[in-house]
């Protein structure tokens, strides 16, 4: 009796301890499981695309992928005839201008002009599916491309054309950027239209301009190195060219004026305010073999291509 339960009591710690052993096996790989299943969540939230919150003029509210948002942005913003590596450094700097606002944007100039595609069908007309395709695959193939300096999104101003160089941002903006520094852009002065003439009655132009009798006397205007309009001096009362470029909507504060009869010629070089990247002149040296990348280099100065995970 004495050796069946010695017997059955050593049977016990030997089942006893092989749960144990069993139960300590298990609960490593419970924790390795329960490791990967947070790795592999990680990696699924990581994978979900950047989003893109627009506020629209009529007041609705809209959220798109970001690469879904930019088709519609470039196609608004630059035109679809230009080669695919202007369009490519369009969308760059269209990504940049949207992270760096957080993904929080409108639909108009104050942010980037966005047009959905039935705007855009309306606006390319027939055009539309050889357009859009385009403009689809300047954004695939530039996938997630932004522009930094310092570890920080540029502010990726662009415009339409320059008077012969682009501007420093402090010249026509209050605060001066290492990166949107005064460059050539001599490809602008090549397009047409890149210099016109508006013409202003004299009464009219000096109502315009806040004077309460006719204007009568205009100074040459002081230029900044680029050919912008520094200042300029009528009738004793010294303005920006950003001020008249304002004051009498014109398309650059890069101009000359004269009087002839009863009326003032305006001439003015380019379109925009001559910040960041020249659209006709990225145009121009995409035209001439030069890639995205040139692009981008030539008119944000010494900036980093980096990548979002998008």
């Amino acid at each position: 009796m004495k050796l069946y339960i010695r017997l059955l009591f050593s049977v016990c710690i030997v089942i006893v301890s092989f749960l144990m052993w069993v139960h300590a096996e298990k609960k490593p790989q419970t924790k390795i499981k329960q490791i990967q299943h947070k790795e592999e969540t990680k990696q699924e939230e990581q994978k979900q695309p950047q989003m893109v919150h627009i506020k629209r003029k009529d007041g609705t509210q809209l959220t798109l992928e970001l690469e879904t948002y930019l088709i519609g942005v470039v196609g608004s913003e630059m035109s679809a005839d230009f080669e695919l590596e202007a369009l490519k450094a369009q969308a760059v700097a269209a990504r940049t201008f949207a992270a760096q606002r957080n993904f929080q944007v409108d639909d108009t100039t104050s942010s980037q002009v966005y047009q959905d595609d039935e705007q855009l069908k309306v606006v390319w007309g027939n055009n539309y599916a050889s357009y859009r395709k385009k403009i689809k695959q300047a954004v695939d193939e530039t996938k997630g491309n932004v522009l930094t300096y310092q570890d920080t999104y540029i502010t990726a101003a662009f415009f339409s054309s320059s008077c012969g160089h682009t501007n420093n941002s402090e010249d026509y903006w209050k605060n001066a950027s290492p990166y949107l520094r005064s460059v050539e852009s001599p490809w602008d002065l090549e397009i047409d239209g890149n210099k016109q003439e508006v013409s202003w009655f004299i009464q009219d132009f000096s109502t315009q301009l806040g004077f309460q009798t006719n204007v009568t006397s205009i100074s040459q205007p002081v230029l900044y190195d680029s050919g912008y309009v520094k200042t300029i001096t009528i009738d004793g009362i010294v303005f920006t060219g950003r001020e008249i470029r304002e004051k009498l909507q014109l398309r650059s504060s890069a101009f000359t004026i004269k009087k002839e009869g009863n009326q003032m010629i305006i001439t003015t070089y380019g379109f925009g305010h001559g910040i960041g990247m020249s659209q006709y002149g990225a145009n121009a040296m995409a035209k001439q073999g030069k890639t995205w990348e040139e692009i981008v280099r030539h008119y944000y100065q010494n900036v980093e291509i980096t990548t979002l995970d998008v």
